[in-house]
């Protein structure tokens, strides 16, 4: 079974519906979950792989979430198994 991530070569997926004029954030939060993502990747204190992997690897329950709910939960995942958050 491939991983949820894995959509590659599918079809079947309808089109990206976008409301005119839609911002790239709806909350505040959500730009500096993007923020903290961008700088925890530039620091090398994981890659995209293994961010993607830690988004994966969410309890379902996590992954009904919103986008960047799910990041947030992924990157207090990998913070965690580096060590750097109790």
């Amino acid at each position: 079974m491939s991983p949820y991530n894995d959509v590659g070569g599918k079809d079947g997926f309808g089109p990206i519906a976008r409301e005119e004029g839609e911002p790239p954030f709806h909350h505040a939060w959500e730009s500096r979950v993007f923020a903290l993502n961008r700088l925890l990747l530039k620091q090398g204190l994981y890659d995209l792989d293994e961010f993607r992997y830690a988004v994966e690897r969410l309890p379902e329950d996590v992954r009904q979430r919103g986008y960047y709910e799910k990041w947030l939960s992924a990157i207090e995942m990998l913070l965690k198994e580096k060590g750097k958050l109790p």
